[in-house]
């Protein structure tokens, strides 16, 4: 459900923003000139690197992200607003100045080795900036937020008086702060909901060696108690960490199933964490998140952001995916690909159930549901649901596992989970145009039937197989156990 609850919350970022290049080839040969490679270019490409890489990490999760940062006027801050204005759910609130150069880096990349990096950039803004940066801040947040993050690169941006004035906004709208920090006291951070540094940020704050757990641990106390409040510590290879005062860290394995690229992942860490912090997510299932998001972005090669559902499939099916990876949606994605396909004329189906053990009756009612439309969505009791309905003793199957198997049936073309006792909510939201029950049901009894019925949908019943029901299945099971 988390995947739902952070939809369409108002993020501002705050901080360095930066422009990247990319310079993509191959390396064939040593130059004759000099004893150095010769990258023979087969692309380039630009994106929002910096706070922008963590503005459209907010905007690609299902996010609305208004970026505050400082450029120049130039041809990289040209560019940089182009690439804004392709971004959906991405709002430019850039302060500009003649007398600042917007920070580029170019990176040249053979296959997925960087080669060289070229930075172009000017540290400590100009006189004056401060104050309209401060302005601006206090100008968007007056429209009002769901939460805020400051991402310091250390480009001078990222001040003692910015912050403060990050924090006083926060406080006013009452939403959360999430800082990625690169000054060398935490103190300067109090104030925000959680910091989330990586080792090499924690040991310039501490003083210490932070590579080994024993080094983290005997590090950390120093760094809670400067900044007062939750840490999120990014371990690369090892994973990531929750501190908090007074607490039993807790830590999660590494989530990535390939590594092609680190840069940036904890530019999603921050993203993510600011999101479900938002959506009303405790601090503990927002780290074990933004964790599973940095695990699939370090999977990508460049700047590079996750999507809702790449997220949704990472949460429920820590292994292969496969299956979930393209039917499984968030109900706002599942509003928008529902469009589509009317769009494109075609007649969508609606079923439900718990779906709990699947057997022969519910393969070939779904095969029958297919046989009557275009395009089939399936929602999925969750847990919580399917225990209420059916008692303490079910589900046989997780929700993650009963969604991975209906995915995985060529009948079935989406698939949703509901929390509630009835998927009124679903059918309301995505109007089907048809909705399938079983032949145990009449019409009159079918949940949604009403709302079907008010825009000339259809209502069908489908014969079921006799003689399979998953509580017969456990009922026998357990008889043959008990013998």
């Amino acid at each position: 459900m988390l995947i739902d609850a952070i939809q369409d919350r108002h993020i501002v970022i705050f901080g360095d923003v930066m422009l990247d290049h990319f310079v993509r080839g191959t390396v064939n040969r040593v130059s004759p000139e000099a004893p150095t490679l010769v990258l023979s270019v087969t692309s380039d490409y630009w994106a929002l690197g910096g706070a922008g890489n963590v503005a459209v990490n907010v905007a690609t999760l299902g996010g609305k992200a208004s970026l505050i940062g400082l450029v120049g006027d130039d041809r990289a801050a040209t560019e940089m607003a182009a690439l804004i204005a392709e971004t959906s759910n991405l709002s430019d609130q850039l302060v500009r100045s003649p007398d600042w150069l917007t920070i580029e880096k170019t990176r040249f990349i053979a296959g997925d080795n960087h080669l060289l990096r070229a930075d172009r950039e000017r540290k400590g803004i100009p006189a004056g900036m401060q104050d309209q940066i401060i302005a601006q801040i206090e100008a968007v947040a007056d429209k009002g937020c769901d939460g805020f993050i400051i991402s310091d690169y250390a480009k001078g941006l990222v001040t003692a008086q910015t912050i403060s004035a990050v924090i006083a906004a926060s406080k006013k709208l009452g939403v959360p702060v999430v800082a990625d920090p690169k000054r060398a006291n935490f103190e300067e951070y109090r104030g925000c909901t959680v910091l989330t540094p990586n080792r090499k940020e924690l040991k310039l704050a501490c003083n210490q060696a932070t590579e080994t757990d024993a080094e983290i641990a005997a590090a950390m106390p120093i760094a809670l108690d400067q900044f007062g409040g939750p840490i999120v510590l990014t371990r690369s290879e090892q994973g990531i960490s929750l501190f908090q005062p007074d607490a039993v860290p807790v830590h999660d394995k590494p989530r990535n199933r390939t590594l092609r690229d680190v840069s940036g992942a904890g530019d999603t860490v921050a993203a993510t964490l600011a999101l479900a912090l938002a959506g009303g997510s405790d601090i503990a299932d927002a780290t074990l998140a933004a964790n599973m998001a940095a695990g699939i972005v370090v999977g990508k090669s460049g700047t590079a952001s996750v999507s809702a559902s790449e997220l949704m499939t990472g949460l429920l099916q820590s292994n292969d995916a496969s299956n979930l990876e393209d039917k499984l949606m968030p109900l706002p994605s599942a509003i928008r690909m529902r469009q589509q396909w009317k769009d494109d004329g075609l007649k969508v189906g609606f079923t439900n159930g718990c779906f709990d053990i699947v057997h022969r009756g519910h393969v070939t009612m779904l095969r029958k549901c297919r046989k009557r439309c275009d395009k089939l969505i399936v929602a999925l009791n969750t847990d919580a649901s399917v225990q209420r309905l059916k008692g303490p003793e079910r589900p046989i199957q997780t929700e993650a596992a009963r969604a991975d198997v209906i995915a995985a049936m060529g009948a079935v073309d989406m698939v949703l989970l509901f929390d509630d006792d009835t998927p009124l909510e679903l059918i309301g939201a995505l109007q089907p145009d048809a909705l399938f029950k079983g032949s145990d049901y009449t019409i009159e009894t079918v949940v949604g039937h009403e709302i079907v019925a008010s825009y000339g949908g259809q209502v069908e019943l489908i014969d079921l197989v006799h003689g399979y029901s998953t509580t017969k299945i456990v009922e026998r099971s357990r008889s043959v156990l008990g013998r």
